[in-house]
């Protein structure tokens, strides 16, 4: 495996991070990659594909997460814009994602390296068995020189698990490879502190969440091909920068710039250490089932001292949920603290509360001593 970089963060404008870094993971989005007769844009793609086989070829491990198999495969179907509803989406996935594939088998080929097709689900980032054959695959990928492309198994995934959308699928490869940072590219050249037509300026380094107070961020792109817009961009930014690994967005035409440490766009600069992918998602991605309300003990416990968390310490329990649910945890003035996979159904919950462990066990049988949520499956927030 390739060496990654330190673990110290970079200092907050130290962008010539992406002309060193040994390990990159680089999304383009739909927009970026659509023309404007609809469909993939071939001079587009050619070009985006030129810039990172030239720095493969210079000895840098790529990893391309692209958007794009949903608008490759309305063209065939006869759709004239991206179809809301999933199941069409599922089927323009399926007829676009080997379109989209076999025109970057080409245009990598043409250059001498060689791609190969990562479908990804969140389950797969959720479970440590599928997590862990991922990172195998993924690994042996890179050491035998290819560049995977990756995108979200639209064909699939369902509304109830899914990244939503492909930035935050980025940041969390990103983890999953362990990059060394993190480029995400649209048809915007950079984060603003306003709408651009109205003068705004361009903010270059984002050192942590507080240097986004105040700013209006975008939701939408122009294109209207994709779905995500600036929005995700910056949450995806933020899960890896928040989690060990620096990030910059910028727009496609930039991508050479940006890779080789120019003044472009926006830095995104560590903030924060690696975690698991599976707690990324959990904080980030998951979604919430249920609300478990603690007392002032049970918050300091899981928030501070950063323990699993005990029946005694809950209060009330809000939802429908199952066994292995992600869930809330809020304080009693409904601030929440953390999210958690539960080792139990919200049925059972209620007779359970502020009970000791060995109380439930004598009075509900032994698979009642253990915790609500082991740390091992907690995040704070």
């Amino acid at each position: 495996m390739t060496t990654t970089m330190s673990s110290e963060p970079a200092t907050a404008a130290d962008r010539t991070l992406l002309a060193t870094a040994e390990r990159l993971v680089v999304k383009v989005g739909s927009s970026s990659l659509t023309s404007v007769a609809g469909g993939i844009s071939e001079e587009a793609l050619l070009s985006l594909v030129e810039v990172l086989a030239t720095r493969r070829n210079a000895g840098t491990e790529v990893i391309l997460v692209s958007s794009g198999a949903i608008s490759a495969g309305l063209a065939p179907l006869g759709l004239g814009r991206r179809p809301k509803d999933l199941a069409t989406q599922q089927a323009a996935a399926s007829v676009g994602q080997g379109l989209l594939m076999a025109r970057y088998t080409q245009a990598f080929g043409a250059r001498g390296i060689t791609v190969s097709q990562v479908l990804l689900t969140a389950e797969d980032l959720m479970r440590r068995q599928h997590y862990a054959n991922a990172y195998r695959a993924m690994h042996r990928l890179l050491h035998l020189g290819v560049v995977p492309v990756v995108n979200e198994n639209d064909t699939v995934a369902t509304h109830e698990i899914r990244f939503g959308d492909n930035d935050r699928l980025a940041a969390l490869v990103a983890h999953l490879v362990k990059a060394d940072a993190l480029l995400l590219l649209s048809d915007v050249d950079a984060l603003y502190d306003g709408p651009p037509k109205d003068g705004a300026r361009r903010i270059p380094v984002v050192s942590g969440p507080e240097d986004l107070d105040g700013v209006n961020i975008g939701r939408t792109g122009a294109a209207g091909v994709g779905t995500g817009g600036m929005m995700t961009k910056v949450e995806a930014a933020g899960i890896a920068a928040g989690s060990g690994i620096p990030a910059l967005v910028t727009s496609t035409p930039n991508a050479a710039r940006a890779l080789a440490g120019e003044d472009v766009g926006t830095w995104f600069a560590v903030s924060g250490t690696r975690r698991p992918p599976r707690l990324l998602w959990l904080a980030h991605l998951a979604s919430v089932q249920g609300r478990l309300i603690l007392d002032d003990g049970a918050v300091q416990a899981v928030r501070d001292k950063h323990r699993s968390l005990l029946p005694a310490g809950i209060v009330s329990v809000k939802g429908d949920f199952e066994p292995g649910d992600p869930v809330e945890l809020a304080d009693g003035d409904g601030r929440v603290v953390g999210r958690g996979l539960v080792n139990f159904s919200s049925y059972e919950l209620p007779r359970m509360l502020g009970r000791s462990t060995k109380e439930l066990a004598a009075s509900l049988g032994r698979q009642y001593e253990r915790e609500i949520i082991h740390v091992d499956d907690l995040v704070v927030l």
